[in-house]
């Protein structure tokens, strides 16, 4: 790994960190670059042919690299246009694909991009992913940016919207005026959403005009992706540090000594003797996720209903210890799925709590957002009333924009209308789940600070009293990181990945053996 010691701010206190998307969390700068390298050579064949003239054809890895990549579609024609003195007139956003006009030449891009992309489809790097959850752990937000109109349907494809609290990309620099890298704009529209101040803030990047973009706009820690194995070109336009990929990084920023291995969690079914041991002398309390956890994740949210073999499985333990659900569905929703009244219940990510002693969150200002969502809600189900397959779900605290069911080509067209809200009230952030787009009120609360609160709260932040979490999202990682000294995390997953938990269970129906467990133990 290359590097240069220019900062000596660690990663680890950072309040966020914003990725690039193309070439940083998805393998799709190869499938611009090979749309790029169609379109221009095509120009400039007319062109030479009308000019009586030879010109250098596009060089996938050199012209990519300096003129094109992280730069706005028309931006980035231009830009290669001058370096072989051809203009073009400028023609309408809505010329029809072709090689006459700027506009036209980017429709033809956009055609081929997306073109190679329903052919070839896209995976994202599992090393930057696995980065990600361990940021999560730590309580790090993330962000993505990125030059592309077609980022909402890039990260459709790779499954990854939920890995990411706030997106800026193309279509957001359009509709708001922000200027391209590289300019800071669309970094410090990111730094804004996630309210952060940048000095605060990592960027990862892999291209030169987004490494300029970002030490222009002073962020805390400038960081270097080089999959063309060239870290050093990087560094000389301003990256405190360049790396091949970000396995070679652990959260200080220093080389990492696991060279990106996954720590291997034992489960908790078959460790649970060891379990055992850490009870002695102690009670348990159990605060579980729901979807994912308790139920399979399916199609639309009415599909998660709990079977009656989980519920006798809480119905059981919660006569021995404390049980307590924290969801990101809303109060109402959550207590009416389970249908145990002895329970303690969080809705919407902590920001509804009710259960014994009428307890309630310690940011009852969360309240005050009330008319602001109500107002935001009437927007939102108008915009995307004409959209098929979109479910709005209202809950008290939040208002949720399901697309699960919603054509993949029509998904960017949900997220544009819940962008709008974020962009329109100020005050509320997006927040992303599976196949799911969320307005919040913009505070620092979560699942982990519910988890806190509850504990305090319910008299249970005591030494005889050993807490468990329960859940397989990354929303759940802020619970998970809460309890590492005090409790006992336990992930559900069908893959390893990076996670603060301790231990692991595959699937809801070893949840519900390991409550069982427990309770036989009481």
């Amino acid at each position: 790994m290359t590097k240069e010691a220019k900062t000596k701010i660690p990663l680890k206190d950072m309040d966020a960190v914003i990725f690039d998307l193309d070439g940083v969390v998805t393998k799709t700068a190869a499938v611009h670059a090979a749309a790029w390298k169609k379109t221009f050579d095509a120009v400039l064949t007319l062109w030479a042919r009308n000019h009586d003239s030879e010109i250098k054809p596009f060089d996938r890895d050199r012209d990519y690299r300096l003129y094109v990549d992280g730069k706005s579609r028309e931006e980035g024609i231009r830009s290669f246009l001058k370096s072989r003195s051809i203009n073009l007139p400028e023609g309408r956003p809505e010329d029809a694909p072709g090689w006459g006009t700027v506009h036209a030449v980017g429709n033809m891009k956009n055609r081929l991009f997306q073109e190679n992309l329903e052919q070839d489809g896209v995976e994202p790097y599992s090393t930057t992913l696995d980065f990600i959850h361990q940021l999560k752990g730590l309580g790090i937000r993330t962000a993505v940016v990125s030059a592309s109109k077609n980022c909402a349907m890039v990260m459709e494809r790779a499954g990854i919207q939920e890995f990411f609290d706030v997106r800026v990309d193309g279509v957001d620099a359009a509709r708001l005026g922000i200027l391209g890298k590289p300019d800071p704009d669309i970094f410090l529209e990111a730094t804004h959403r996630l309210r952060v101040e940048p000095r605060r803030a990592a960027v990862i990047e892999d291209a030169i005009a987004g490494v300029r973009a970002a030490r222009a706009g002073e962020f805390g820690l400038v960081i270097g992706v080089s999959r063309d194995g060239d870290p050093e070109k990087l560094l000389a336009y301003g990256a405190d540090l360049a790396v091949n990929d970000l396995s070679e990084i652990d959260i200080d920023g220093e080389e990492a000594d696991r060279s990106g291995v996954i720590k291997e969690l034992p489960s908790a079914l078959d460790q649970f003797d060891q379990i055992k041991d850490r009870l002695k002398n102690r009670q348990p309390v159990v605060f579980l996720d729901y979807d994912g956890t308790l139920t399979p994740i399916v199609a639309t949210p009415d599909q998660a209903v709990l079977n009656e073999d989980m519920r006798s499985a809480l119905l059981t333990l919660s006569r021995s210890c404390a049980v307590g659900i924290i969801s990101g569905r809303g109060l109402a929703d959550i207590r009416r799925l389970v249908g145990i009244d002895d329970l303690v219940y969080a809705g919407s990510h902590g920001f509804e709590i009710a259960g014994p002693g009428n307890i309630r969150p310690e940011n009852s200002e969360a309240l005050s957002f009330m008319p602001l969502l109500d107002q935001a809600e009437g927007e939102l189900r108008a915009k995307l009333a004409p959209i098929e397959g979109t479910l709005v779900e209202r809950k008290k605290l939040g208002i949720a924009a399901h697309y699960r069911l919603v054509d993949s080509e029509n998904v960017p067209a949900v997220e544009a209308a819940v962008d709008d809200m974020v962009v329109k009230h100020r005050k509320l952030r997006k927040a992303f789940g599976k196949k799911v787009f969320e307005l919040q009120p913009a505070m620092d609360w979560n699942k982990g600070k519910a988890l806190q609160f509850l504990l305090r709260s319910l008299k249970l932040d005591r030494e005889d009293i050993l807490p468990f979490y329960i859940g397989d999202d990354v929303t759940d990682e802020d619970a998970f990181k809460v309890l590492i000294e005090k409790g006992c995390g336990i992930v559900v997953w069908d893959r390893p990945f990076p996670t603060a938990a301790g231990y692991y269970l595959k699937n809801p129906d070893e949840v519900r053996r390991f409550l069982l467990l427990l309770a036989e133990e009481r």
